[in-house]
């Protein structure tokens, strides 16, 4: 979007406002920024939950599914590569897990490689609703950018990326 073109105020700006009247001391700039990523960041949950909720998944599980089916075929990774890929404890995992084999969306087997290892396989089940879930959160993500050019989606990812990179070097 060029400087010149304006939208419409929204409530940031009028809680930007307010504070920079009750604070002149402080510069609430920051505010502009975080503060419609927090909003957005509401209205992505809301969008990824209606997304999960059509295929009986919660955003956990469609976590853990979908680091199955980025991961190719045969859509398998170890309880390990699984812990990494979605930032939770192996605790935690194990539990995931469980529950997930319980549900039928994923299946447990021995490594060939190292019996030591056990797999987690994406059952076709789980496969279905992956991806029928991701269908319907790009829908819906694509509807909350709407606003946005081409271009300016670029841009935009870009500048997002650059904020976001120093918080996710090892």
């Amino acid at each position: 979007m060029a400087d010149t073109e304006r939208t419409a105020p929204d409530q940031v700006d009028g809680i930007v406002a307010a504070w920079r009247r009750e604070r002149p001391d402080l510069d609430v700039s920051p505010l502009e920024v975080l503060s419609r990523v927090s909003r957005l960041a509401r209205h992505l949950d809301l969008a990824r939950r209606h997304a999960f909720d059509q295929w009986g998944l919660v955003a956990w599980e469609f976590d853990v599914l979908s680091a199955l089916r980025r991961s190719g075929e045969p859509y398998q990774l170890s309880a390990g590569e699984l812990v990494r890929e979605t930032l939770v404890t192996s605790g935690t995992m194990t539990n995931r897990i469980d529950r997930l084999v319980s549900h039928g969306m994923v299946a447990r087997t021995a490594s060939p490689s190292d019996r030591r290892t056990v797999l987690i396989t994406l059952t076709a089940q789980g496969r279905e609703a992956v991806d029928g879930a991701l269908a319907g959160l790009v829908d819906d993500e694509r509807d909350l950018l709407i606003g946005l050019s081409p271009q300016e989606r670029g841009e935009l990812a870009a500048l997002l990326r650059r904020l976001l990179t120093p918080f996710e070097q090892d």
